[in-house]
């Protein structure tokens, strides 16, 4: 079996480049419908162009301007810490059934 290739591009880079510098510059936003027929491409083509630009700047939707892949480090931090407090509170709940029996046998009663 050969070597998987890519299938060529449907529309030239120019244009790509151009779309998204279109857009960018164009205020108020046009909606992608529109511009993509006014461009004579797909809109979801559109779309998915300008999207990309958006993430490969760090802009993608986001006010503080974090990539996808810091929001996901932070994300992957949170959990290893989240999961680091959930071990030790399941630890300290182990450790308090072990001693309950022997508190309630201390001041003579039964705890259920």
């Amino acid at each position: 079996m050969g070597s998987p290739v890519a299938p060529p591009r449907k529309y030239p880079d120019a244009l790509r480049t151009h779309a998204i510098q279109l857009y960018r510059e164009s205020d108020p936003k046009p909606t992608f419908r529109r511009m993509a027929a006014d461009l004579g491409v797909h809109h979801e083509a559109l779309r998915l162009w300008i999207r990309h630009a958006e993430h490969m700047e760090g802009r993608a939707g986001n006010a503080i301007g974090a990539t996808e892949e810091s929001l996901f480090t932070a994300m992957a931090k949170e959990n290893k810490k989240l999961r680091r407090r959930v071990a030790d509170l399941e630890r300290i709940i182990a450790v308090l059934r072990t001693t309950r029996p022997l508190a309630s046998m201390e001041f003579g009663r039964i705890l259920p």
